[in-house]
């Protein structure tokens, strides 16, 4: 399983967000070139962001995206949904793979989505400046 480049660019670019003072407004330009990610598939990801209610925009000269929280209240787990929809490792016809496969499939639904929802855009800050966590599975 991996995650779509669309959820890595969303994070990435978000993670970026995160970083810079409550409110800063960030330019699509800027974030395409600091994260060297493609200019017209972020702004896609972006407005897609906005409508899940994790980014403001903001038009006009110094225009441009912030956060909508901080970044202590944004999960990994609301950004790979709004940008992907839901983690479903066994696809549409979970009924196809008989009980035991299903409850095992079920149960990696739950952590997954568990873990994802227990970290945050801030987690991540803390690890990029050497924090470490400590998660009991």
């Amino acid at each position: 399983m991996r995650l779509s480049k669309r959820a890595e660019y969303a994070l990435r670019a978000l993670a970026a967000m995160a970083r810079r003072p409550a409110q800063t407004v960030s330019q699509i330009e800027e974030l395409s070139a600091s994260e060297g990610l493609p200019p017209k598939v972020l702004e896609q990801i972006l407005l897609v962001l906005k409508k899940a209610d994790l980014l403001h925009s903001k038009r006009g000269v110094g225009g441009g995206y912030h956060l909508t929280r901080p970044p202590g209240n944004i999960s990994l787990g609301d950004i790979l949904r709004a940008v992907d929809g839901p983690f479903l490792p066994i696809g549409e016809n979970p009924a196809e793979l008989g009980p035991g496969l299903r409850a095992c499939f079920s149960d990696l639904t739950v952590l997954v989505n568990h873990h994802l929802d227990s970290l945050s855009l801030a987690d991540v800050l803390a690890r990029e400046s050497g924090g470490s966590m400590h998660f009991d599975i």
